[in-house]
């Protein structure tokens, strides 16, 4: 099989890439931002035949492409029935978009294509690589008698803080993930909720569900849990690393990925997600009946983001913006143009504020 990997220098890129040169997945395109050093090593090992960059930069592949245009040509020139979607942001869309004209399957990590576009894709060809909805999937093989749909958070970096502290959080405090290393926009993400947020909207388009919850699990070992009709209620738990869900969604199944999760180690806690740590939360049943509104609560947290990184917002301006632009913008986009329209809308009003 050929796969293509849209974000091969980020942390799911790379765990794909494992996954690949474990079981001999021949890789056709390689999609990467700014780590040249990086793709040029993966270039060299899993020679592609199509390789997109941001920079443009000499490199040593058939076809090399530059900008963010150039993803959707490299699509339209792949045969790769299956596409590896581990873009971060929005900019992850019009590739999911263009995937899925052209026939080809979608293993998706890019949950903002789902949150603000959900109604407008085809579900049944997008294989989720979160191992929340991966939990999920998981547990509701054969079983259709779900009634509440529970994932966890970890908490994010601000978890342990005194709430009254936030209003001081600096960029550097908002890094220090203590459970994972990843991007920093998915870790500000992780410390704001919003990425929960965006995980329960994920699974209300991946299964139909709007009986959804969050809980924290500060160990990250309890993916998913499924409460059952019949008053049962069944979890999924493994060591946290990506390569599980990866591995299935290209095809590799019931292979041992992992090392087990020790019984004996574990030591279980479970919290309420505070709405006073994260304000976002106040949306949660609101999004979950009217979830048109994810393009929204995307576009004002990437502007919000954005200015906090450059150093114009507190950590708390990105939640109050997202909840005043959540106020603002109370419209259901029609069409996919909509959707772009209306983002850059948001966005242009979170930078006045």
């Amino acid at each position: 099989m050929k796969i293509a990997v849209l974000g091969s220098t980020g942390s799911i890129g790379r765990n794909t890439l494992k996954i690949a040169r474990r079981y001999g997945i021949e890789v056709e395109v390689l999609v990467a931002g700014n780590n040249t050093e990086l793709l040029r090593r993966q270039i060299e090992e899993f020679r592609p035949r199509i390789v997109v960059s941001a920079q443009k930069v000499p490199l040593d592949a058939p076809k090399v492409l530059y900008g963010e245009g150039a993803i959707l040509e490299a699509l339209e020139l792949c045969e790769a029935p299956l596409v590896v979607n581990a873009l971060v942001g929005f900019l992850g869309l019009r590739p999911t978009i263009k995937a899925l004209e052209l026939g080809k399957r979608v293993a998706l990590a890019n949950k903002e294509s789902l949150v603000v576009a959900g109604e407008f894709l085809d579900k049944s060809k997008i294989t989720p690589i979160d191992s929340e909805h991966f939990g999920l999937w998981y547990l509701l093989q054969n079983r259709l008698s779900s009634k509440k749909l529970v994932i966890t958070a970890s908490g994010g970096a601000f978890r342990d803080w005194e709430v009254e502290w936030l209003e001081q959080a600096t960029l550097q405090d908002a890094l220090k993930h203590p459970n994972w290393a990843m991007g920093p926009k998915i870790t500000i993400d992780s410390a704001t909720m919003v990425n929960k947020l965006f995980e329960l909207l994920e699974a209300y388009w991946l299964f139909g569900n709007r009986n959804l919850d969050a809980v924290i699990e500060p160990t990250s070992t309890i993916h998913a849990i499924v409460e059952h009709s019949d008053g049962s209620t069944t979890f999924h738990a493994s060591i946290p690393d990506m390569k599980l869900p990866i591995a299935y969604a290209l095809g590799v199944k019931n292979r041992p990925i992992l090392t087990p999760v020790n019984l004996l180690d574990l030591r279980l806690e479970f919290r309420s997600i505070d709405k006073r740590r994260y304000p976002v939360w106040a949306l949660k049943e609101d999004l979950l009946a009217r979830p048109f509104m994810g393009v929204v609560v995307n576009a004002a947290n990437e502007a919000a983001i954005k200015r906090f990184i450059d150093g114009n917002f507190g950590f708390l301006d990105i939640a109050y913006s997202i909840l005043k632009a959540y106020e603002k913008f109370d419209r259901k986009p029609a069409t996919l143009e909509d959707i772009f329209a209306l983002d850059k809308e948001v966005r242009e009003y979170v930078a006045t504020l």
